[in-house]
């Protein structure tokens, strides 16, 4: 059975079991602050758990994709060190909603795994929850009693909270499970050892394939469990687990999920794949063809590789492949895009989104590439200096502090650091270099520490947003919860009815004011999270439950709704003059200006960038009103021609917005006709990873005050000038400037034969060498030059020149060829620079170092004179 087939038999079996089919979510979370990706199936159905949306049917199935690599599901290290962990994995699910529990959701999976996919009853084992007294949490009796008409009692193994108690995180929505395990051993095996001795065991042939999660409390902040509104099934099974035990392999990634990836590792890196688990270079093959998929999947689904959040995990799971390749598989150009095409081919069918976004995948990847190539080929050389400096200072063990800096700041690979030192017979400081990556982690974690108290709940009130139709509202808090991070105390609260917008789908969160007659509170930023409108205020009310007059800041909400229209026209106006393949992935609107990422392959022209302005403000001159489709079918919407985005989750009902013919599916705020925005102006346009171009523009306010600005800056040039025509003044100036910098060169060069034929009769003879030692004002171009010639024409001769050109120090170092062996000029420069606290380097021939402290140059100068 292929992979394919396993995949479409789970669905077609809960399709028959009445429950509904849905597409898998993507694999990155734009609009949930408490998670960066999806690392669950249950993660998108979060909200119908805690009852703060109603579930589009009682009865869900899916296969939902996956990403564990940070927090507290984080599987990146194991990945390619056994068979079966990845980052990116697919979970088969079923849901059900407050409709059947335990007897049913055991029956169903026991039906499809024995009766269905045929696997043997005697190679399955099942745990359940043995109850946990610190919690008054029973044992649960239920889903023994289910299991037994199912299963032998002597195959019902008791399993404590950490194995068969399901928490989603440190709060949320969590309940007693039910795993089901699968014995893959041999008969030989298993006639010698008990299978059920090795349930839980971490045994790579023993292994859980399904936890059916009864979803009944919610964890609280407090670690408290409170009963949730209904009682809830969360199942969710390995799919590549799965496909081992069906397919009869002892692997994963023996799999057809992987050995399509492998062969065409294998073609490219000319090694082949023997799948044993110590061997480095399979170790390497396993972790590529692991991570290709987690990194092109969440491209496809909109997340770019980057500097920060999101962006930076996808980056560093890409570089970690890289790394392996390039060590183990000898691949040392860029390769990895190459496989996106086998990816298409194999799951294209079931997640469309790596069919249509396969372009822009690989040239992102392929980029990324030769990018973190360069960095490893510039780290070689950083490392090579290292190792030499710490043979110098008669050390073995490279210093912690440089490792970790070659790791944190250059993106070198801190094991690549250790092998190529390992070849030279050194070590690297391995307690110091954890001691810095401890530091760097305290750093980051009370840079985003915060505590988060419980809700106190006044009323259970269903959210009513009304910043759509108005920026001010009578309202009361439903709900608070109190917010310690490290800029002090702080305080979220849900109102009854709300006009703050809340940050989401690119747009910034409203900000403004909550007050009555006796109090006042900054609103200092507005999100969402599991349904409820959030806002942070700098205060509790002394009666939270009083009526209040609730503000937005209306400047900023005009500009920012008039930065978010214009991105609709923005779009269609690409999309007209670059093509159809132009498609929105990734935007900021803000009050100030708005940033446009879409997918493009080349850099846009001045007449391009014209003409989309001029199509643009022709739009908005043509004072085009609103039509806004608040709640309509999302099929009708895409019936109506609505610009759907890849990478966002869309509901049964969307609202959609349009100006004319611009059509796109948005919850943000939007002016009521498109007058309302003024003018548009793009102030950048430039790449923001490859395959994506990247639009900074303002509008309204903000393009009145530019121009505003431009004009006023004509004035005063045309004032200093003395004349109105500015254009030719400055062309008259830079004609002047040209003729005058001629002549300064000449003096330079005059200047500079004088000083040669001065220093080359200034050399002393000092042990096997002639030293040269000078001070100069000449600039650094001039001294380069007479350095290289003298290095050329003096033999055995070590030149040092110390200059105060523009008040800066700068120290530059020349050995000729004839001495190579015995001095190095980047060593003597560096050892110099130390006296004008500044640094730089070079190669053995020529160094160059400049600095901050200007007075040092005397201390470099008599220490330069033993040398």
């Amino acid at each position: 059975m292929t992979s394919q087939e396993i995949r479409q038999k789970f669905l077609d079996y809960f399709k028959s079991k009445d429950h509904l089919i849905v597409p898998s979510a993507p694999i990155v979370l734009k609009d949930d602050p408490t998670l960066m990706f999806s690392n669950s199936g249950m993660t998108q159905f979060k909200d119908f758990f805690l009852g703060y949306k109603t579930p589009t049917a009682p009865r869900i199935a899916d296969t939902q994709k996956c990403l564990r690599v940070s927090g507290k599901h984080n599987d990146l290290d194991d990945v390619g060190r056994d068979t079966y962990h990845h980052t990116m994995f697919e979970m088969l699910g079923n849901w059900s909603f407050g409709d059947y529990f335990k007897k049913e959701a055991i029956a169903f999976a026991w039906e499809l795994l024995t009766e269905v996919y045929g696997i043997p009853k005697e190679n399955l084992y099942v745990t359940i929850f043995e109850g946990d007294a610190s919690e008054n949490l029973e044992r649960d009796q239920d889903a023994y009693n289910f299991w037994k008409s199912h299963i032998s009692e002597d195959r019902i193994i008791n399993g404590n909270k950490k194995d068969n108690f399901w928490e989603m995180g440190e709060s949320g929505p969590c309940g007693p499970c039910s795993e089901i395990h699968i014995d893959l051993r041999t008969p030989e095996e298993k006639a010698a050892v008990p299978g059920i001795t090795l349930v839980n065991q971490d045994h790579p042939q023993v292994v859980e394939v399904w936890n059916l999660v009864f979803m009944e409390f919610n964890r609280k902040a407090d670690k408290s469990l409170e009963k949730l509104p209904a009682q809830h099934v969360d199942t969710g099974m390995g799919f590549e687990r799965l496909c081992m035990a069906l397919q009869g392999k002892s692997s994963n990634y023996d799999t057809d999920v992987f050995t399509p990836l492998i062969s065409k590792v294998e073609e490219l890196s000319g090694k082949k794949y023997t799948g044993i688990l110590e061997d480095e270079k399979d170790i390497a093959v396993r972790v590529v063809v692991d991570h290709i998929r987690a990194v092109s999947f969440a491209i496809a689904d909109g997340q770019l590789p980057s500097n920060g959040g999101a962006g930076y995990v996808i980056r560093r799971i890409l570089r970690r492949a890289i790394s392996y390749a390039y060590r183990f598989l000898g691949i040392q150009e860029p390769f990895l895009y190459k496989l996106v095409a086998v990816l298409q081919e194999q799951m294209g069918k079931f997640f469309p989104e790596i069919e249509k976004q396969g372009k822009l995948v690989s040239e992102v990847i392929k980029s990324e590439e030769e990018s973190f190539l360069k960095t490893i080929e510039n780290g070689l050389i950083r490392v090579e200096k290292l190792i030499q400096q710490t043979i110098t200072d008669n050390s073995k063990v490279l210093p912690s502090e440089e490792v970790f800096e070659l790791y944190d700041t250059y993106g070198f690979p801190d094991d690549l650091t250790r092998i190529i030192a390992e070849e030279k017979g050194l070590t690297i400081d391995e307690a110091g270099f954890k001691a810095e990556m401890e530091k760097q982690k305290q750093r980051s974690k009370s840079d985003s520490a915060q505590k988060v108290y419980d809700w106190v709940v006044l009323e259970e009130k269903p959210e009513n947003f009304v910043g759509y139709d108005q920026i001010e509202s009578e309202t009361y808090i439903t709900r608070y919860r109190k917010v310690e991070n490290k800029d002090g105390e702080f305080y979220q609260v849900v109102l009854s009815s709300s006009p703050f917008y809340p940050e989401g789908g690119g747009q910034v969160g409203d900000k403004g004011v909550l007050e009555n007659a006796s109090e006042s509170f900054e609103v200092l930023e507005t999100k969402k999270e599991n349904g409820l409108i959030i806002s942070l205020i700098n205060g509790l009310p002394k009666d939270a439950g009083a009526v209040f007059y609730a503000k937005v800041n209306a400047s900023d909400r005009k500009n920012s709704q008039a930065n978010h229209s214009v991105t609709h026209l923005l779009h269609e106006a690409l999309r007209e003059v670059l093509g159809t393949h132009v498609e929105q992935k990734g935007s900021y609107v803000g009050p100030d200006y708005l940033r446009f990422d879409f997918s493009h392959f080349n850099k846009m022209t001045e007449e391009e960038l014209a003409l989309i302005e001029e199509k643009v403000n022709k739009k908005i001159k043509e004072s085009i009103a609103l039509q806004e489709f608040r709640s309509i079918p999302i099929q009708e919407a895409l019936d109506k021609g609505a610009m759907a985005l890849f990478g966002e989750k869309y509901g049964d009902h969307v609202r959609m917005i349009q100006f004319g013919s611009s059509k796109e599916l948005c919850g943000g705020t939007h002016v009521k006709n498109t007058r309302e925005i003024g003018h548009f102006k793009i102030t950048s346009e430039g790449s923001a990873a490859a395959g994506i171009r990247r639009i900074e523009a303002i509008s309204g306010d903000k393009s009145e005050e530019y121009f505003n600005n431009l004009e006023k800056q004509m004035i005063e040039l045309s004032q200093l000038l003395k004349s109105k025509d500015v254009v030719r003044s400055i062309e008259k100036l830079i004609e002047e400037n040209a003729s005058l910098k001629a002549e300064v060169d000449a003096l330079k060069k005059e200047k500079a034969k004088g000083e040669i034929s001065e220093w080359k009769n200034a050399y002393e003879q000092k042990g096997n060498k002639q030293l040269l030692v000078k001070k100069t004002s000449l600039d650094a171009g001039s001294v380069k030059d007479i350095v290289f010639q003298l290095k050329r024409e003096i033999p055995t001769s070590v030149t040092i020149i110390l200059s105060d050109a523009d008040g800066k120090p700068m120290i530059t170092v020349g050995v000729s060829d004839d001495l190579a062996a015995d001095y190095q000029a980047g060593a003597i420069v560096k050892d110099l620079a130390k006296e004008i606290q500044g640094g730089g380097g070079g190669n053995p021939g020529f160094a160059t170092a400049g600095g901050k402290n200007l007075d040092g140059l005397e201390n470099a100068y008599q220490k330069a004179l033993t040398v």
